[in-house]
């Protein structure tokens, strides 16, 4: 019997490219039965809700679309080679977004330090088994970006051993570029906040021949942002998979340059002594992945434009016939580019918080989650309704207003 250990090792000496070809047949005895209506979350204990705030990881994201959940079905009842999955799905995602190549990944965060391990290790797989312990192993150690763009998800980076140097200008960034600088970060969503904002940081990773990467995990919509940052010349992009193009939560894209791509492969499974040997995707979330994709750019970005806007305005109109309750609509510049309604009220007249409301909607029924307004205000919440399923913005809208009145 062949053991775990020798299969593992024949798995990680098949080529990237190809694979071994076959079907099988579902045996009648692997046929799933049906669930038969059972509420496993009621059963569980588990709360469910209405989804007004957005695409947060801790409310687990977005809902997959009905083809996508077929994908998954589909994909449940065969067995392929994982690595052949992920070249004929990546190559199919490749030429939807007009990428050199695409991986599906677990998420944005696993697309970040793979792709980082691409570029230290390279083709080498002696060196992608020592990552990350870099020092004496002729790796680069460095990683730049900006103090701006120091988010919690940049944790990222560190996983592959790097230095992360902080700078703010464009003179410091200069100064900190050295012969163990591996690679140029930008975070997409803190475009803004920093000195140098995402054209700059590319044209200067490549006036120094540095590969650049950008974290655009929350960026789309709009959809052209899929291919905008790769055609402006970053090495490597990287997107969350369940939120806007509402594939798998745990699943994400890691696109751009085939060499660096190709690399950060030598360290997703099925190979094993690698430091992203828990980062496994299955043929599921792959081929959910590609389905999600396909749907997205298809959509009708427009006519779905229209249909928040209009979502958000009966919600607002609801709220704003509240005596002291004040409403705007926003689009975020960049991560999570939809309207979102800002909910404020006068607390003289409406003699409570935010998190007071917020608990008073989450105990309701049904019950609603809604985001925490700007700027830290206490008195104020944010609503979306990209997440909603139709119909659901006249429970928000009548459950906003009845949870507002009770407490004037």
């Amino acid at each position: 019997m062949i053991s775990r250990r020798n299969l593992i090792k024949n798995l990680s000496a098949v080529p990237l490219l190809g694979g071994l070809a076959g079907t099988t047949k579902v045996l009648p005895f692997l046929e799933a039965a049906p669930a038969a209506g059972k509420d496993y979350f009621r059963e569980l204990g588990v709360r469910t809700f209405i989804n007004a705030a957005g695409t947060y990881t801790a409310m687990t994201g977005s809902l997959m679309l009905p083809e996508v959940l077929e994908a998954i079905r589909y994909a449940s009842k065969e067995y392929v080679m994982l690595d052949e999955i992920q070249d004929k799905a990546g190559q199919r995602i490749a030429s939807l977004v007009r990428s050199e190549y695409a991986v599906v990944t677990s998420g944005a965060f696993s697309a970040i330090t793979l792709g980082l391990t691409g570029v230290l290790a390279g083709m080498d797989e002696k060196k992608v088994a020592m990552v990350p312990q870099l020092e004496g192993t002729g790796m680069k150690t460095e990683v730049i970006m900006q103090k701006a763009h120091d988010i919690p998800y940049a944790h990222a980076l560190k996983n592959t051993g790097v230095k992360v140097i902080m700078i703010e200008t464009r003179e410091e960034l200069e100064k900190a570029i050295n012969d163990q600088t591996a690679m140029l970060f930008f975070v997409n969503a803190n475009n803004y906040d920093g000195k140098i904002q995402v054209e700059e940081w590319i044209k200067v990773a490549k006036d120094h021949n540095l590969p650049a990467m950008i974290d655009c995990a929350a960026d789309v919509p709009p959809v052209e942002n899929l291919w905008r940052y790769t055609e402006m010349g970053y090495d490597m992009v990287c997107f969350s998979g369940g939120k806007g193009i509402r594939g798998p939560q745990s699943a994400g894209l890691l696109l751009g340059k085939e060499k660096y791509l190709k690399a950060a492969r030598l360290s997703m499974p099925p190979r094993g002594n690698t430091i992203g040997r828990g980062m496994k995707v299955n043929k599921e979330e792959i081929l959910g992945m590609m389905v999600a994709l396909e749907l997205y750019v298809a959509r009708d970005h427009a006519k779905e434009w229209k249909q928040w806007e209009a979502q958000i305005a009966q919600i607002g109109d609801a709220a704003k016939s509240v005596p002291g309750v004040t409403v705007e609509t926003k689009v975020p510049p960049v991560a999570n580019h939809i309207p979102t309604l800002h909910v404020s009220w006068d607390a003289q007249k409406l003699p409570f918080t935010a998190a007071q409301l917020r608990e008073k909607l989450r105990k309701g029924t049904p019950s609603i989650e809604v985001a925490d307004g700007q700027h830290g205000n206490k008195y104020a919440i944010s609503i979306t309704t990209w997440m909603l399923v139709p119909g659901q913005e006249k429970i928000v809208a009548a459950k906003l207003k009845e949870a507002l009145s009770a407490e004037s």
